[in-house]
């Protein structure tokens, strides 16, 4: 029986960019508005956030937002006041420190950016992922992002973190990347795809993403069918990522699922 009681998606900003970066090969001068979104699934035995969004303090010094996104083609992502983790918890009644578990899906900028609020938690990231980032494998990991941390849990492979909960490894995009299966108490799981699959372009015509960790395009698209695989098997609902039509279709906030 799952432990999940309520679930909320994040919208924590958004960034406009060329389609290519989220459909490898497809999308040439065509630039997309895209959600920077968290998640926020408080279980019966504490909450656990899946990905904490951009490091708003980098956005908004002008020298630090030159410093981190000067040498970007499309720039920083935009990040409004409500946007930041700590206004979307209060907007709850919550603040950080009622966060337990923070579960990163892999360690860019835009997911990772916001852990120096979220440090007390327990950190959970894929043992691939954390390497890959340290060395850095690409230049959207800033190692300075991920120096709050001093206290990772690593693993590797499929895992559950509790009952209704579980942690799927979806590599492609990044060496480490994770999704994760939601067991709601009512209606449909939810599978969070991560930046497996940006777009739902990406699901239904089983498209790579435009970044692949070692260009490994054939990874990428066996997680995609992983995570088509895995929802039928679950009659799970796959959730893309980075999809803002999508997102507007099931942004509810305040309210939650359940």
């Amino acid at each position: 029986m799952t432990q999940v009681k309520k679930f909320w998606p994040l919208l924590t900003g958004t960034y406009a960019y060329e389609k290519t970066i989220s459909t490898r090969h497809r999308g040439h001068g065509e630039i997309i508005e895209a959600p920077i979104l968290a998640y926020l699934i408080e279980t019966a035995n504490g909450r656990i956030l899946y990905d904490v969004g951009c490091d708003y303090r980098k956005i908004d010094d002008p020298l630090q937002r030159e410093k981190f996104y000067g040498g970007f083609a499309f720039g920083a992502p935009e990040m409004r006041e409500e946007d930041r983790l700590p206004s979307r918890l209060a907007a709850l009644g919550l603040s950080v420190k009622d966060v337990d578990l923070v579960f990163l899906g892999h360690l860019h900028f835009d997911h990772a950016g916001g852990l120096h609020d979220f440090c007390h938690a327990e950190l959970h990231v894929h043992e691939r992922e954390l390497q890959a980032a340290r060395e850095p494998a690409d230049q959207v990991y800033f190692a300075e992002d991920l120096a709050p941390a001093k206290h990772w849990r690593c693993a590797c492979g499929d895992y559950d973190l509790l009952a209704g909960v579980r942690a799927i490894e979806t590599p492609g995009h990044t060496a480490g990347h994770m999704s994760m299966l939601i067991e709601l108490p009512k209606g449909k799981p939810i599978l969070l795809c991560g930046d497996a699959a940006d777009l739902q372009e990406n699901l239904d015509e089983e498209i790579a993403p435009g970044l692949c960790y070692k260009d490994d395009e054939a990874g990428a698209l066996a997680s995609i069918r992983h995570l088509k695989s895995l929802a039928a098997e679950t009659g799970a609902e796959p959730w893309p990522n980075h999809d803002l039509a999508f997102f507007r279709s099931r942004d509810d906030f305040p309210r939650w699922r359940e």
